[in-house]
């Protein structure tokens, strides 16, 4: 019989880890080490050692209030969607952190398929966004976030995208020659933050700065009101200097 127990109790182990894993599972949020043991049904001496075991493998994370929730490893063995659903959640949390980090509202975007498209945003009630009233696909040549973008393009792709959506005043500063547009994006240094100087909006400041890996045209961007112009240097250089290292490997 003791030769039998010492035979099972390896795979007992395993069954523990494994009623662990699906007890933390169910609970997104994340458990309490005694209330882990009262859903699972574990002896509570028996979870310390697992615990360890686990959170070194990575299926489980200690969370700062000394729960248990689900760790990497776990959830890279959920569904595509879990994976997806995973990998929006790291890429606004980055976001969040360089939105509180600069003191700025942040946005990330493509160029996909002939157009602009915004994909993800980090604002807060004290720190807003700006105001979409035209509608960014439409006003690349007027934001920093286009002309991010669209100085990735060849020459080609600039004017394709110029040949659809015409260049429109939005304010006074905004450029709609297209010669003078196109020699501004030539002469923009890869390595330089660019800017909309109250260009898409009266009142409102923003920088851009490119994402690029194979071929990939992505940008990120801030936004700041005229009040805080000067802000803007600043910003703009630490967007430059945190956001590629931080983000690069998320949205390629």
């Amino acid at each position: 019989m003791a030769t039998m127990s010492g035979r099972t109790a390896p795979f007992q182990s395993v069954r523990q880890a494994l009623r662990l894993l699906e007890t933390v599972a169910g609970c997104p949020d994340g458990l309490a080490e005694d209330e882990l043991a009262r859903r699972s049904g574990l002896p509570p001496q028996a979870l310390p050692q697992l615990l360890r075991m686990l959170c070194h493998d990575g299926y489980l994370r200690r969370q700062t209030d000394g729960g248990y929730a689900a760790g990497q490893t776990l959830l890279a063995l959920g569904s595509a969607e879990d994976r997806r659903q995973t990998r929006q959640a790291r890429l606004q949390a980055a976001l969040d952190a360089l939105r509180d980090s600069i003191g700025a509202a942040i946005y990330l975007a493509r160029y996909t398929d002939g157009e602009l498209i915004v994909t993800h945003t980090s604002d807060t009630p004290d720190i807003p966004p700006v105001n979409e009233w035209v509608d960014f696909r439409s006003a690349a040549h007027a934001t920093a976030i286009g002309k991010c973008l669209l100085g990735q393009l060849d020459d080609d792709g600039r004017r394709d995208h110029l040949a659809r959506h015409r260049a429109a005043r939005l304010t006074s500063r905004t450029i709609t020659d297209q010669r003078t547009l196109l020699s501004s994006l030539d002469r923009q240094p890869a390595t330089m933050p660019v800017l909309d100087l109250q260009e898409y909006a009266v009142g409102t400041l923003c920088a851009a700065v490119p994402l690029t890996a194979g071929a990939s045209v992505a940008c990120l961007a801030l936004s700041l009101p005229v009040g805080q112009a000067h802000r803007l240097r600043r910003a703009a250089e630490a967007l430059n200097r945190q956001a590629a290292p931080a983000l690069l490997t998320l949205v390629v």
